[in-house]
């Protein structure tokens, strides 16, 4: 896990504890997600297509590594 993110939507909307995650294809996100009863993991919170978690992963991953650039500066 490279990152832990909160995003907040349209001023009105926030979500927090989405993973920011390197795996074997490049950097994706993780929704917060809690262990139901059956073991298996749940996302709380997420988007209803996939267009909408492009755009989320996008604008997420995009900040992160102008961040990262931006900390290697220092």
């Amino acid at each position: 896990m490279k990152a832990i993110v909160s995003i907040t939507l349209d001023n009105e909307f926030v979500i927090h504890d989405i993973k920011v995650i390197e795996g074997e294809k490049g950097m994706f996100i993780a929704m917060p997600s809690r262990k139901a009863a059956d073991g298996e993991y749940r996302d709380i919170a997420h988007p209803i297509n996939s267009e909408t978690r492009d755009m989320i992963q996008n604008v997420i991953l995009g900040k992160y590594e102008t961040t990262a650039l931006e900390n290697q500066g220092e």
